[in-house]
């Protein structure tokens, strides 16, 4: 669990609310839905529109990352690689055959897998840096329609602070309804600028942030099954990784 997401978060909130509070204003007049609905179902549309679907699903799926990253051990890696040095060194590559059915991960397998199969270090480094690439370009792709809506949303923000204006000249001569209409223009204004800046662009930023440490431990890996394949020794083996996460 991420708590400084979780804190950030309601810091964020509780730092607006309370401001409306000590200017003495009433919690009730941030509460608009006509004005969350405008803003909230465009900003959603619009990245609808700009994204193929399975981009979008994943893209709705990562954001748990923000409160529940995704686990990575470099420490355990590190131990691994380690290990299966040791037992390249000792008994040949193919001892590590018995090792893949074991392993969780299928970029994992499939690297060990290849090193078993005797691919020359060189060839191993090229097809799975050429996986990493993909993987990181799809995981890119997807965490981008949150910096989309960061983008979006305070513009549909400006839309229905326009459309609550509007809504306020054609009641002129109803005094009775001006005040709904001007407390949805300027709160839809507060909606687009505020979910943009506290929730959209944080997690785009966040989304990579947990990206980029899934990339650093898949090149971790790479390096390490490229130095088994050169035959380098173990400690030399264990001592470059480090220098990934020191």
């Amino acid at each position: 669990m991420d708590k400084i997401s979780f804190a950030g978060l309601a810091l964020g909130l509780a730092t607006i609310i309370g401001g409306q509070v000590l200017e003495g204003g009433h919690l009730s007049s941030l509460i608009q839905p006509t004005a969350f609905l405008i803003v909230m179902g465009g900003t959603m549309g619009a990245v609808m529109l700009q994204s193929p679907l399975p981009v979008f699903m994943t893209g709705l799926k990562m954001v748990k990352w923000v409160f529940f990253p995704p686990p990575v051990a470099p420490e355990q890696l590190i131990r691994n690689v380690a290990n299966w040095s040791q037992v390249a060194r000792k008994e040949g590559l193919l001892a590590l055959e018995a090792q893949i059915s074991s392993i969780p991960d299928v970029f994992t397998r499939k690297g060990l897998q290849l090193l078993v199969d005797g691919a020359e270090p060189d060839r191993l480094r090229e097809v799975l840096e050429v996986e990493i690439g993909t993987y990181e370009t799809d995981l890119k792709l997807a965490s981008k329609i949150w910096e989309s809506a960061g983008g979006y949303s305070p513009t549909i923000g400006i839309i229905g602070a326009v459309m609550g204006l509007i809504h306020v000249m054609e009641n002129l001569s109803d005094p009775s309804k001006l005040g709904s209409g001007i407390a949805v223009a300027f709160v839809a204004t507060i909606y687009g600028v505020g979910a943009a800046n506290l929730v959209f662009l944080p997690v785009a930023k966040k989304l990579m942030a947990n990206i980029a440490r899934l990339v650093t431990q898949r090149e971790m890996l790479v390096d390490g099954l490229v130095g088994i394949a050169n035959g380098d020794n173990p400690r030399v083996i264990e001592s470059r990784l480090q220098g990934y996460i020191s």
